[in-house]
């Protein structure tokens, strides 16, 4: 445990309450109780045994002297995805609060799990790593067995809670892990070596992938998402744009499934300049004119027409425009608007003209957009500001000759996906 832990300073431990948390609280405690900054523990609300999980995991922290921090789920959140989310949102802000890295109690059990359903997926290297992927998450039991856990649980007596959950085999771990598992290794013994073996390999792969993106691939990411010269990736043949793009998407935190990669290769070649893919998750990627845009897709909802006030935050669209306190810095994203008229905000239309500011005379919504490098997808659910009747701003593009009248309201428009 403390060579797993050495090198970093103060350490948050993620516990859920069960054996191998429980385990890895107590040794930490044990060999080097001077790096864990909190215990932090996350009720996800799914009845009396979560509950009394984190209660037990509190007394604990309480008895061996170490700070807490309890968290809990929304009652409106439901399901393990959100569940999830939820909870690694909480781990992290935690972490960011201490300063300190956060770590959790997965086992090498655990990551031959991962590994199998990865591949019962179909995934690819990148995915294949499993636990073994480089991030900021620290796991010093990776290398050590359920059984070694077992063990050290018996002979140090540590307490733990069962989570009944743990026995439901409507969730896909539990089957791999009671019923599949057992069943191969019969058949195939030395499976779970095989499959940790394969991630170390999937791992080093993607390593290697990703210091190859730092070094040769430019790409660059603003509030929409991710701009790639598609000259730079002609030079590469389609197996080998289905190991880059993963890693591309992934800078972007999209994660693309094997077809989408695989369908992505081949438009980065083929595609025709106005042409678009759509990807998973509510994502597509446009070629226009030479680059490449990975975003949020303009077709996964229906367009905003309406006009509507605007406050101190108001959605339109995949944007949002908020009020801003203090400071008028941001570019073309950031505008002084007038402080005494009525504003509002919608998607520009066809037809719609501003007075540029330095110009008297008024310039097509259209021409702007399209001057900026605004392709057609995206012009489509493109926001306006209005004073009154007329525009004074076109977010990221262009402000009109009264959008920095003295004394004003600051507002800052951002991209929120659609």
């Amino acid at each position: 445990m403390a060579s797993a832990l050495a090198g970093h300073e103060r350490v948050i431990l993620a516990v859920s309450g069960g054996r191998d948390s429980m385990v890895m609280l107590t040794a930490a405690a044990s060999v080097c109780r001077d790096r864990v900054a909190a215990v932090a523990t996350f009720d996800h609300g799914t009845g009396v045994s979560a509950t009394l999980a984190v209660n037990h995991v509190v007394q604990q922290a309480r008895n061996l002297g170490i700070p807490f921090i309890r968290g809990g789920v929304h009652q409106s959140v439901r399901g393990e995805a959100a569940w999830r989310t939820a909870r690694w949102d909480f781990l992290r802000a935690a972490g960011a609060t201490h300063d300190a890295r956060v770590a959790t109690a997965h086992s090498a059990d655990d990551q031959i799990e991962t590994v199998l359903m990865r591949v019962l997926r179909n995934a690819g290297a990148r995915g294949i790593a499993g636990l073994y992927a480089r991030n900021e998450i620290l796991r010093p039991l990776l290398t050590v067995r359920r059984d070694e856990i077992a063990r050290y649980a018996s002979e140090a007596e540590v307490s733990w809670i069962v989570d009944p959950t743990n026995s439901s085999t409507t969730h896909l771990r539990n089957r791999v892990r009671r019923d599949l598992l057992p069943a191969l290794n019969r058949v195939q013994p030395g499976l779970p070596d095989e499959l940790l073996e394969l991630a170390r390999k999937a791992a080093a792969l993607r390593d290697d992938v990703e210091a190859f993106l730092d070094g040769s691939v430019r790409f660059s990411l603003d509030r929409e998402g991710m701009m790639i010269p598609r000259s730079g990736l002609l030079v590469y043949d389609e197996e080998q744009l289905r190991l880059i793009w993963p890693a591309l998407a992934a800078r972007f935190g999209v994660v693309l499934d094997r077809r989408g990669t695989r369908r992505l290769a081949a438009f980065t070649i083929q595609g025709v300049a106005g042409a678009r893919i759509q990807l998973s998750g509510g994502y597509e990627v446009v070629l226009h004119r030479d680059v490449l845009r990975l975003r949020r897709s303009t077709q996964s909802g229906a367009m905003v027409r309406d006009t509507l006030p605007l406050g101190e935050s108001v959605n339109v669209g995949a944007w949002r425009i908020s009020r801003r306190h203090g400071g008028g810095n941001g570019g073309g994203w950031v505008a002084e608007l007038p402080g005494d008229s009525r504003l509002a905000v919608r998607l520009w239309q066809p037809g719609d003209r501003m007075i540029p500011l330095g110009s008297t005379s008024p310039r097509r919504v259209k021409a702007l957009l399209r001057d900026a490098g605004i392709d057609a997808g995206r012009r489509a659910g493109w926001p306006v500001v209005l004073s009154g009747d007329e525009i004074v701003w076109v977010p990221g593009v262009r402000r009109g000759g009264t959008a920095t009248v003295w004394p004003g309201i600051v507002y800052e428009c951002e991209h929120v996906g659609s």
